[in-house]
């Protein structure tokens, strides 16, 4: 169980990082004038943070509740 949701916090981790990195050359293109497509990336790389932090805290909630 704790190997499944280690693969998520990577996972959702690893998704954070790479929206936070489209949503950094979106701003550095100086293409989004109206900033809509970096604030949509800075919206879904909150929402993945929430996620990953959830799961983390979920595995210390079960490793805690194992010993």
């Amino acid at each position: 169980m704790n190997g499944i949701i280690i693969f998520f916090i990577v996972l959702a981790a690893a998704a954070t990082a790479a929206v936070l990195i489209r949503g950094l050359v979106i701003m550095a293109s100086g293409k989004d004038i109206t900033g809509q497509q970096s604030n949509r990336m800075m919206s879904y790389r909150v929402g993945l943070q929430a996620v990953t932090v959830i799961l983390v805290v979920l595995l210390f909630l079960i490793m805690r509740g194992g010993d």
